[in-house]
């Protein structure tokens, strides 16, 4: 901070304005420096979440390749492939999407929607996963009708990314539910967790944050991110808690009373 020993008149004035743009600079200075940071580490986690599959793939056909090995095997291996690519195409999705949204590429379209349907059918989508994992998930879905304006599209990828996201994190006690509270449709989300602490909560919806340091289970860290992304450009609200060892997602959307059946 500049100073003079004579602090009079347009001396002290032109000081104090030099001081303000050296403050202005040295705050810019420390955001573009938070900036370039969190742009390395996003650069770090895309390559780290492209690099695993991608190795298991080319570890894969390597081993396909030699002739010791049986056409059971090979069959095996084939599978594992499949399953490696598609987990690959799904993390590829994720970051176009999560860069459209970023960006303002998406147009929504808003209509009116029978919440319940849509949530009922991409429920569905997921049953047997959750059954071939010896669980069945307690769901919770009204029998009125309940309409919201919203983009059919981004609500739909809102519940798939928030059920996905139990369904790899999560460790039981799953429980989904459609209800109504003053005015506001609510969608909850909860399971049982031990990964998840109160320090997290903060963090839970940022862009590549994962709780999982080892990034063993091949997420990319976006798929809450891009929830609340979607239910804030549409007006809705996006919280998590945690409550007796469950992890508790709530979207809120207000209801469109003005409906004709």
């Amino acid at each position: 901070m500049l100073t003079s020993a004579y602090p009079v008149g347009k001396t002290e004035e032109l000081i104090n304005i030099m001081n303000d743009v050296i403050e202005d600079y040295r705050k810019r200075h420390r955001r573009l420096r938070k900036v370039n940071q969190s742009y390395r580490e996003s650069i770090t986690s895309i390559s780290h979440d492209i690099r695993t599959p991608l190795t298991s793939i080319k570890g894969y056909v390597q081993m396909q390749k030699n002739a010791d090995i049986s056409q059971e095997k090979k069959a095996e291996y084939l599978r594992i492939v499949e399953r490696r690519l598609i987990e690959l195409g799904d993390i590829l999705n994720q970051l176009f999407e999560y860069a459209r949204l970023e960006a303002g590429e998406f147009q929504l379209s808003p209509q009116r929607l029978n919440i319940g349907n849509v949530f009922a059918e991409i429920v569905s989508m997921f049953y047997e996963d959750f059954t071939s994992k010896g669980v069945e998930p307690q769901i919770e879905i009204p029998r009125e009708s309940m309409f919201i304006q919203a983009d059919k599209h981004a609500i739909s990828r809102i519940l798939e990314n928030l059920i996905k996201n139990a369904l790899v994190h999560g460790e039981g006690n799953y429980r989904f539910s459609l209800t109504s509270c003053e005015g506001y449709v609510v969608i909850t989300i909860a399971n049982e967790t031990e990964q998840i602490e109160e320090k997290d909560l903060q963090q839970i919806f940022e862009r590549f944050y994962t709780t999982d340091q080892s990034r063993n289970r091949r997420t990319t860290g976006l798929g809450l991110a891009i929830a609340k992304e979607f239910t804030e450009q549409m007006g809705g609200s996006i919280e998590a808690f945690l409550r007796q060892r469950c992890f508790v997602v709530e979207v809120r959307f207000r209801l469109a009373f003005d409906f004709v059946e």
